[in-house]
């Protein structure tokens, strides 16, 4: 059975995305799932625009992956045996991944995921990046203890999902203008979308869970081949570990004005982890994602199984150990940037010395390899 999941950030794209994805699948059922204060879950059916069932429910733990794992899942095991197409409209701001992975776990090969596409008004994307009020601040959740910016669901969902459907709200007349930049944004930090209107015809991607699980992950680096101006994205390697006090000093000027700034750190004060960086909007943090995988006994060094990441950039003396960093922006220095980061290597003095201790203004736990976040 096919199933097709729509992620958004507010209802009224995704009315507007599902809609569109009704009208190209004939007989498809259409099903939204809507969370509201305390628990309260309304589940509407519809098909050929008809309503066919509404049903609110009250969970004891109102929040988006009870959500998922007890009326998603259940409904779209119930809706399978129509034999009909399904389409989710999940909650506003949960996860593609989570539900995916939530279907996939409880219903398995029963069902296919056709695509996973995200429903979004290019005209307020860049705003949204860049709000640094979190979910439930800005009225897209009604969960409190939900502290993600929207800014970084969108950048979850842009790197998780296949396909981007562009949906305007017809709430207010929308700037041709910032719709395109907009538009060009998602084109700079999504390069590997299907990029759709919701007007016209309509094309979607095609979900690959191994490719989806690979681009998301928090260390992982994607580019486009060309730029989409404005806006462009510079990639640096560095060879070399960082020096944690000098890394710390120049990161500031490496976020500013950067829209998205992510990739994997080789850090001097924990030489042995791959340290995860991620700056979406005004929001920064690194975290401690375990042993790089040439340090993994399991896997055979560069096997398939190590990744993309690590295959592509592996090293003969150093394995996938590494800097690997990606800034998108609208006035992104190329020069400026690897002037930075060269700054911040270890010199050959101080590889030459051995020294084995430094400082580690970051607080990440080297020791026990589980992963920890430090915000910057």
């Amino acid at each position: 059975m096919k199933v097709t999941m729509v992620s958004s950030l507010d209802s009224f794209c995704r009315q507007a995305a599902c809609a569109a994805l009704a009208a190209e699948s004939p007989g498809a059922l259409v099903v939204f799932h809507d969370l509201l204060e305390d628990g309260m879950v309304i589940r509407r059916v519809f098909k050929e625009g008809q309503l066919l069932e509404r049903e609110v429910s009250t969970l004891e733990h109102g929040c988006l992956s009870c959500t998922v794992r007890l009326d998603v899942v259940p409904t779209v095991a119930r809706l399978m045996e129509s034999g009909s197409p399904i389409i989710v409209g999940l909650p506003p701001a949960v996860a593609s991944s989570a539900a995916v992975h939530a279907l996939l776990r409880g219903l398995g090969a029963s069902l296919t995921i056709e695509a996973v596409v995200l429903a979004c008004a290019p005209d307020a994307l860049e705003d949204q990046v860049w709000d640094h009020h979190t979910l439930f601040e800005s009225g897209f959740t009604p969960v409190p203890e939900d502290n993600r910016t929207p800014g970084e669901f969108l950048l979850g969902e842009l790197s998780y999902n296949d396909t981007v459907l562009l949906a305007d709200p017809a709430l207010v007349p929308v700037d041709p203008a910032q719709r395109l930049r907009g538009v060009n944004l998602i084109r700079e930090m999504a390069p590997h979308t299907v990029l759709t209107e919701s007007a016209g015809e309509l094309r979607t991607g095609r979900h690959n869970l191994a490719e989806a699980m690979a681009r998301s992950a928090p260390w992982a680096v994607r580019a486009p081949a060309r730029s989409s101006a404005p806006f462009s994205t510079v990639v640096q390697r560095i060879a070399r570990p960082l020096h944690p006090a000098r890394f710390r000093d120049a990161l500031a000027a490496l976020a500013e004005g950067s829209c998205w700034l992510r990739g994997r750190l080789w850090v001097a004060s924990a030489p042995g982890c791959r340290i995860a960086m991620q700056g979406i909007g005004p929001r920064m943090w690194l975290e401690n994602t375990g042993p790089w995988q040439a340090d993994r006994k399991a896997l055979p060094l560069m096997s398939a199984a190590a990744g993309p990441d690590a295959v592509l950039d592996w090293h003969p003396e150093f394995g996938d150990c590494g800097t690997v960093i990606a800034i998108t922006g609208d006035d992104v220095d190329a020069a400026e940037i690897a002037a930075l980061l060269a700054d911040c290597e270890l010199t050959e003095t101080e590889i030459a010395s051995g020294a084995d201790s430094f400082p580690d203004p970051f607080y990440l736990n080297q020791a026990t390899g589980t992963p920890q976040r430090s915000n910057s």
